[in-house]
């Protein structure tokens, strides 16, 4: 099953060009660290900016990292239900075990079209896991239309973003209690699985995977005395990671802990040094850092 932390890895670059080595050493970290999942390409993986090609060998080259230790959940989302589809497929061909559909930016489709979009990414045969993230996509999946689709066999959970936690339970009578439900912010992550969440997929789990993963596992076995003091630890870190562009303060984290270049791809750019200040001050504080 899906479930726990689960990192939305980021994509390391070296000059410009994908840094495939590093990213190996990742998934191989993040293993040995705990982590119960891992999403490759996701935005926070860049997959904006990553080419069609680039964007099927990271997949691809994470698969045969993971080699079936943990879930590889492919990112596999765009605003063109045809390119998502191709996504999805190459997914499946590279051997992930299910794929992440962003809900389509920009273009706004109603739920109607929601429902047509996601029914075609799921005929591909592989599980699909919803992305609803309204801030950034500008289209919001309600818990109604959730529950149309929860219907499919194939669409088999959610990444919810929307920050609003009272969606869990509405999703729960909507979906059923075996659809799986995965908070897409790190900051509400505790609250989300005591509303009966399993799992986040995480941005600050790249720079404290084993704190992440620890704070999951706790909360899944009900000790949420644990989890909040876990939490107490994280959530500087949370917050600073997200001043800016969250992928590019988990780079930097990372950076400072000797894994990967901090290195992004324009139109992101590096970070301020004040932004800089607050994340090493927060992995300190989490003890990351001496």
């Amino acid at each position: 099953m899906i479930k726990g932390s689960i990192p939305a890895l980021v994509t390391p670059f070296k000059d410009g060009q994908l840094d495939l080595e590093t990213l190996k050493k990742l998934v191989d970290w993040h293993v040995d660290q705990g982590s119960h999942g891992i999403v490759p390409v996701g935005t926070t993986g860049e997959s904006p900016t990553l080419t069609h090609a680039e964007h099927d060998t990271v997949v691809a080259e994470v698969v045969k990292a993971a080699a079936g230790r943990i879930p590889v959940i492919a990112g596999a989302g765009s605003n063109n239900t045809a390119e998502t589809v191709r996504l999805v497929k190459a997914a499946k061909e590279a051997g992930a075990d299910a794929a992440l559909v962003v809900t389509p930016y920009y273009n706004k489709p109603t739920q109607k079209g929601l429902i047509a979009h996601y029914t075609a990414a799921a005929e591909c045969g592989l599980p699909i896991i919803i992305y609803n993230i309204p801030g950034r996509s500008v289209v919001d999946m309600t818990p109604a239309t959730m529950g149309e689709l929860a219907k499919h066999p194939n669409i088999v959970g959610v990444k919810d973003a929307t920050g609003d936690l009272a969606r869990v339970p509405k999703q729960r009578i909507t979906c059923g209690t075996d659809f799986i439900q995965l908070s897409g912010e790190d900051a509400t992550a505790l609250g989300f699985n005591a509303h009966g969440g399993t799992g986040c997929i995480s941005v600050t789990a790249n720079v404290a995977p084993k704190l992440c993963s620890e704070m999951q596992e706790a909360t899944l076995a009900g000790d949420f005395d644990k989890a909040l003091k876990i939490t107490d630890r994280l959530m500087p870190l949370h917050i600073a990671i997200f001043v800016e562009p969250g992928l590019v303060g988990a780079k930097y984290g990372m950076s400072l802990l000797g894994l990967c270049s901090d290195e992004v791809r324009s139109p992101l750019a590096s970070l301020e040094e004040s932004t800089k200040a607050q994340i090493r001050d927060a992995m300190v504080h989490a003890g990351l850092l001496n």
